[in-house]
């Protein structure tokens, strides 16, 4: 059987039918070879159509073949919606990059020429495929149609021809449609501008939503606040009296409180909308053992491998006095009020991180119970201790912890030196980087305990083994009437945290005897 030969040259359209002859009758081809009329009297369609003979990934299919006394005409279809290839394919035969076409066959019946190559007489066609230069100069795309066209097939210069001919003739009428579709856009940023000159505006897209214009009325005015500003607040009500702050205020409040709580640097924050989250746990499993085929498989005593951990939120509230001449004269009152309440909603968290009892607060990284402690074996902190301790922890976790203890403890700490007489303690070296300890960071928290007999003035870990759930929803209530003889007004806020060590083994306390 003779070897299997490739051919050439085609024409396609937007819609991915494509016209072409795919080897001409009675001309030579590059290779010497001239294919006759009846060469092809034995192929039937469908024949796939490939790209550059690639079997692999066939990009349409040739629905016709006919003998004509050009030579082998085809129509086929490109699966431009289904194949990316073939829709690649379309696109560089429209630029004119491919216009060639190749066949795939076995000679059956072939003669010798006097001047070089064969006479190809009969032929088993297999594919056609489309490429950039064809075997044949002759095997060529012919037609490109348009899509949904019904008309016989277009050349591309005659496609090129009637384009130009309909932007000519609908040039104004393209021009009117994409002036009558921009002029509302030009209008709107005419206004803008106008705006954005006004002395004392700014940004436009810092305009304060209708709900924070309500909250910042209800702030100053409380309940005699004006009944749109009460109306706009109606459906952020808090069902146990005031209202909830917008989402633009709760969300500064939070990042008010990272900047003034150390301790939510470190952990893992979350948001939820749920009075409490569940989490799966799981224990380290030692069920492996060595053996052989001999042996028998020993049951081992590890057993509630896995579990759930539950985090809830706790309720937090606290007031502040603002008098009546500073809400008259300051407009922006909000800002007041935030400024408080992030204070003292800082000061409370980060005490109940450190030492809550996980009651009616968050609980303590200190106080939870399955949290390994390290004996200091006396009193005094000391150098060798200190490089003691952070080695007994796992490295994993050793690796991403830090220390945290109060500004007492770090005093002492500051003071210690190997036996080098080089300080344990290094400084930052870069603006916003913390200081180190034996090359880990360190974090003041105030409500550590100090060094002394019993207690654990250090914490070493990963935090983000502790994890920290806010509700975003706080809710002021402005009570203008109780402080009324004093001339001020109170403003009452709530909102929800949770906290909760939910990997002991990533954290371990110093103790001191």
């Amino acid at each position: 059987m003779d070897k299997l030969e490739f051919k050439a040259s085609f024409a396609v359209d937007e819609a991915g039918t494509i016209t072409g002859i795919a080897s001409p009758f009675g001309t030579a081809d590059r290779g010497g070879d001239i294919a006759r009329k009846g060469a092809f009297a034995g192929a039937k369609p469908p024949l796939p159509m490939l790209f550059n003979h690639d079997q692999g990934t066939p990009i349409g299919v040739w629905d016709s073949l006919t003998e004509t006394a050009a030579g082998l005409e085809v129509k086929g279809r490109l699966l431009v919606e289904d194949v990316a290839r073939a829709a690649e394919v379309r696109a560089l035969i429209l630029a004119g990059g491919l216009s060639g076409l190749s066949i795939g066959y076995i000679a059956t019946k072939k003669a010798a020429r006097a001047g070089g190559g064969r006479e190809l007489l009969a032929m088993d066609l297999f594919e056609i495929s489309i490429v950039a230069v064809p075997m044949h100069p002759g095997a060529k795309i012919t037609g490109v149609k348009a899509i949904g066209a019904g008309k016989d097939a277009m050349t591309l210069e005659e496609m090129q021809a009637e384009l130009a001919k309909l932007e000519a003739k609908h040039a104004g009428a393209i021009a009117d449609a994409v002036a009558a579709a921009v002029a509302p856009y030009v209008q709107r940023l005419d206004k803008l501008e106008v705006k954005s000159n006004r002395p004392g505006t700014g940004d436009p897209s810092d305009e304060p939503s209708l709900e924070h214009k309500a909250f910042q009325a209800y702030l100053q005015r409380g309940p005699m606040a004006g009944e749109a500003e009460l109306k706009a607040l109606t459906l952020a009500s808090d069902p146990n009296g005031g209202y909830l702050a917008p989402p633009e205020m709760s969300t500064e409040i939070l990042r008010d409180i990272v900047e003034m709580s150390p301790i939510r640097s470190l952990a893992s924050v979350r948001g939820t909308n749920s009075p409490s989250v569940v989490y799966p746990t799981r224990k380290p499993m030692g069920n492996a053992i060595w053996d052989d085929e001999q042996d028998t498989e020993t049951e081992t005593t590890t057993t509630n491998i896995f579990g759930q951990l539950e985090v809830s939120t706790k309720g937090m509230s606290t007031y502040v006095d603002i008098s009546n001449m500073l809400l008259q004269d300051a407009p922006q009152a909000e800002t007041e009020v935030r400024e408080c309440l992030t204070e003292d909603f800082a000061k409370k968290e980060t005490t109940a991180f450190a030492t809550g009892n996980g009651i009616a607060q968050p609980e303590g990284f200190l106080t939870n119970t399955s949290v390994a402690t390290f004996a200091n074996g006396g009193a005094v902190l000391s150098a060798d201790k200190l490089i003691s301790f952070l080695y007994s922890i796992t490295p994993t976790y050793r690796n991403a912890g830090a220390w945290v203890m109060n500004g007492t403890t770090l005093g002492l700490v500051r003071q210690l030196k190997d036996t080098t007489n080089n300080y344990l303690w290094q400084p930052s070296l870069q603006a916003g980087q913390p200081e180190t300890l034996l090359g880990r960071p360190i974090v003041e928290v105030i409500d550590m305990p100090d060094v002394a007999a019993a207690a654990t003035p250090i914490i070493y870990g990963d935090f983000s083994g502790y994890r920290i759930l806010d509700r975003l929803a706080m809710s002021i209530l402005v009570d203008p009437y109780s402080q009324a003889t004093f001339k001020r007004t109170r403003f009452h806020a709530g909102r929800r945290v949770g906290g909760k060590v939910i990997m002991p083994a990533k954290f371990k306390k110093l103790l001191m005897s």
